[in-house]
């Protein structure tokens, strides 16, 4: 029942996006694939929670929660595990609790509620681990970074960004209005947790599951095309300086595809692009990447596709590109990637 419930409710969402959709689409719609992407929200929210934010920090810790705009941490964003767990940024461990409550109000202004709760999950794997003895004393739940670049303001261009070990949210303003909300990742070790205290947790379990359903319902001829090699891909491509570096069409085009299997699709790209955003930016977001020619959107699979075994998968669009890699061979270690071509970084170009 539960379940039927939450089914339900994300019906309803969704018919509500594509419903506001339409009232954003002419002002939030790039003009060509890479061009210029306009306004998708106005920022105001944003802009008086970040600075209330600000409000609350201590000297020292303002100064490790800034950074200049368009700068090297701004470019290098990273959510590997390379160069370790601490990003840039200042982090919710080192914050008191109404920082910490001011740091969530201020996500809160761009993220649903549904978006919060796949953040504090992707948050409390690391904790999971740590209790494996897998990073035990280097992992924590609160070792997530909120980081500002440049100075939050009506006029000009800053950033926001909340960066850990398999999260990073960037979000672009110019001139008050949100611009991109890219890079964005949810990714997740374990991916689904078998026993303790959480089993039965799966944290990406659509960005999983609707790509499985959607390869196997589609006849052997079409599998073939869309599947660009028989093992998997161990990262993602598209990674920080190659935003659109890997944009080339490839796979089997939506074109042909039947209409079940678009709406497979268009799940699929929503829960990357839409779903996890608070109204009206999941409208606007809604009618961006729908902007471009929606029958070249292109689905590559790559690997088997059996449960629980490693699969990847890339959907590449006129406007944005999504990435799943299985890191392992069990499909326990997932890395994601969305990217809004038409604004990487707040960067047109």
């Amino acid at each position: 029942m539960a379940q039927a419930h939450h089914d339900s409710a994300q019906t309803d969402r969704r018919q509500l996006i594509v419903s506001g959709a339409a009232v954003v689409a002419a002002a939030a719609l790039p003009k060509k694939a890479g061009a210029a992407a306009s306004a998708l929200a106005p920022a105001t929210a944003l802009l008086t929670a970040t600075t209330a934010f600000l409000a609350t920090l201590e000297p020292d810790k303002r100064k490790a929660a800034s950074f200049a705009w368009n700068g090297p941490e701004w470019n290098g964003w990273n959510y590997f595990g390379v160069g370790g767990f601490i990003k840039p940024g200042l982090r919710l461990e080192q914050m008191s609790a109404p920082q910490k409550a001011a740091a969530w109000t201020l996500l809160s202004t761009v993220f649903s509620p549904a978006g919060i709760e796949k953040t504090k999950t992707v948050m409390l794997l690391q904790d999971i681990l740590a209790a494996s003895g897998n990073g035990a004393g280097q992992r924590s739940s609160e070792r997530f970074s909120f980081a500002v670049f440049g100075v939050p303001a009506a006029a000009g261009s800053w950033g926001l960004r909340l960066e850990g070990h398999h999260l990073t949210q960037s979000i672009s303003v110019r001139d008050g209005q949100i611009v991109s909300v890219t890079p964005s990742s949810f990714s997740a070790i374990p991916n689904r947790v078998t026993s303790g205290r959480y089993a039965g947790l799966v944290t990406l379990k659509d960005e999983e599951t609707l790509a499985r359903r959607l390869l196997g319902d589609l006849n052997t001829q079409r599998q073939a095309r869309a599947r660009l090699a028989d093992s998997q891909i161990y990262n993602i491509l598209s990674y920080a300086g190659r935003e659109r570096g890997n944009t080339q069409k490839a796979g089997l085009a939506a074109a042909e595809l039947g209409s079940a299997q678009r709406d497979l699709l268009w799940q699929l790209i929503d829960t990357y692009a839409v779903d996890y955003l608070a109204p009206p930016l999941a409208a606007a977001q809604n009618a961006r990447v729908r902007a471009g020619d929606r029958e070249a959107v292109h689905f590559a699979w790559y690997g088997a596709n059996t449960p629980e075994r490693g699969f990847g998968y890339r959907l590449i669009a006129d406007g944005f590109v999504i990435e799943m890699a299985s890191v392992d061979s069990e499909a326990q270690h997932l890395h994601t990637i969305y990217h809004d071509l038409g604004n990487v970084l707040g960067r047109t170009a």
